[in-house]
């Protein structure tokens, strides 16, 4: 006879782990060119690693639904893959900006290889700054010129990519470091504002998003924030013990469906929780009324370790409604990367009865307490299945978001949007798996998702979709 312990542990595996689901189906791919400019033609000029600075690029960093066929993207950092300057990671001045998709999904031709043909088009893009001064590098002892960018004025102080704009004697979450690398975004339901979460704060700041204004910010507490402050990511991880591990603060944000709770996630967990090799990362819900946060706790199945550093990521959070969500956890293989990849998978979560994690510490004392997960799409899998080899799956598949509803053999499914960061690199040079040079586009592919696999789903209504 079974063991009571043995018992237990067979409930509690069939509960949390159970396989994927079937009815989640890919219908549609579509690409933007990863060679061609944006619409911000004041911003061209080469930025300092010779990179123009308005190359259309990173924008599946972070995706939101924006009403109707639209959608915000929005890239990272800025152009780093070319190796230039050491001393600020090879980052640059290029000035933080989301672009406005607009898309066309519309049923195939017969004998087409998918059931929708995706047209995505860019029709805007928008620089984001501060009317207060903010705190840029000189560029002393780096070779480099001030951080300060071109275009400021004493009422725009645009916010940049490079690592050294910062103020040294402040903790890394001081609103007023001109350095931003964001990573997740989302729209207010009166689609007049956009959300933006970072991972140099960790920030999350508040946008118009006609302007590009920054209008609020919004402080997470400071056991989030590191007080060694350096432009070299392996530098402020030496000298640091507490905090976020460098370029690895909070990766993804979702809104809830009413519009008003944020919720972050960080990519690893924090250096007191056991850093980059940890079983744990942290979840945030912020009040956008109150700015009052509760954490929780999420428990990585793609554990990094030294040998494989590119393993403990998570990328993004979408809600469901205001306490289902789904989880992007991925690796950093594939195309872009020169292997295959392997592991890149959406998990449902729900907070509701989640325990508040808040005041608990340290890896060994979150044991126990992560939210429950179960698998809900195997990404890898599913591109395999429709003929996309491992090698020539992006790497970073990072952008996660709910889309307009579909209707497939008059059952009406709803979509779900998954973009790519291509690092700003449009083309990717030969490598183990590809004898020529291959496109590296910004690439978006969409899933159908059955209204029984989510069958509380509340779409988020943005007023004025355009």
């Amino acid at each position: 006879m079974l063991n009571k312990s043995l018992i237990l542990f067979l409930f509690t595996s069939f509960i949390v782990a159970p396989a994927a689901n079937a009815e989640v189906k890919l219908i549609a791919t579509g690409s933007l060119d990863g060679k061609i400019s944006d619409l911000s033609t004041k911003t061209s000029a080469p930025l300092e690693n010779g990179v123009p600075g308005n190359l259309l690029g990173g924008i599946g960093s972070g995706l939101a639904y924006a009403g109707s066929n639209t959608f915000i993207a929005i890239p990272d950092r800025g152009p780093n893959a070319v190796p230039y300057n050491s001393g600020v990671s090879d980052t640059t001045s290029y000035i933080n900006r989301f672009q406005t998709i607009r898309v066309k999904l519309v049923p195939s031709e017969l004998g087409t290889a998918l059931p929708f043909t995706l047209t995505p088009s860019l029709i805007d893009t928008t620089l984001l700054f501060s009317n207060e001064p903010l705190d840029y590098g000189t560029g002393a002892g780096l070779g480099l010129p001030s951080g300060v960018p071109a275009l400021n004025t004493n009422r725009k102080n645009y916010f940049t990519g490079r690592s050294d704009n910062f103020n040294p004697t402040q903790i890394s979450t001081y609103a007023n470091n001109a350095r931003l690398d964001p990573e997740g975004v989302r729209v207010s339901n009166n689609g007049e504002h956009i959300f933006i979460s970072d991972e140099y704060g960790p920030y999350v700041y508040q946008f118009n998003r006609n302007t590009g204004k920054r209008i609020r910010v919004f402080t997470l507490p400071s056991k989030f924030a590191i007080s060694n402050l350096s432009p070299v990511g392996d530098t402020e991880i030496s000298g640091n013990t507490s905090g976020r591990v460098a370029n690895k603060g909070m990766e993804g944000l979702a809104i809830t469906p009413d519009g008003k709770t944020l919720v972050g996630i960080l990519q690893s967990p924090l250096l007191q929780d056991g850093g980059t090799n940890a079983a744990y990362t942290r979840i945030v819900k912020i009040d956008i009324e109150t700015g009052v946060t509760e954490e929780y706790v999420y428990q990585l199945d793609n554990i990094g370790t030294s040998v494989k550093p590119k393993y403990p990521t998570v990328s993004e959070i979408v809600a469901i409604n205001d306490h289902e969500f789904l989880v992007d956890e991925r690796d950093g293989k594939g195309l872009g990367d020169g292997s295959k990849a392997a592991f890149k998978k959406i998990y449902h979560i729900d907070l509701r009865n989640a325990q508040e994690v808040s005041n608990i510490s340290g890896e060994n004392n979150l044991v126990g307490k992560a939210v429950i997960k179960t698998l809900f799409l195997d990404v890898v899998a599913a591109l395999t299945q429709n003929g996309i080899k491992q090698e020539d799956i992006p790497a970073k598949l990072e952008g996660l978001a709910f889309g307009e509803d579909v209707v497939i053999n008059r059952v009406k499914k709803h979509t779900l949007f998954i973009a790519n960061d291509n690092d700003f690199v449009g083309t990717i040079m030969p490598d183990t798996y590809h004898s020529t040079s291959v496109d590296n586009p910004n690439k978006f592919f969409v899933f159908a998702v059955d209204t029984t696999d989510v069958p509380d789903f509340v779409p988020q209504k943005i007023k004025g979709g355009h």
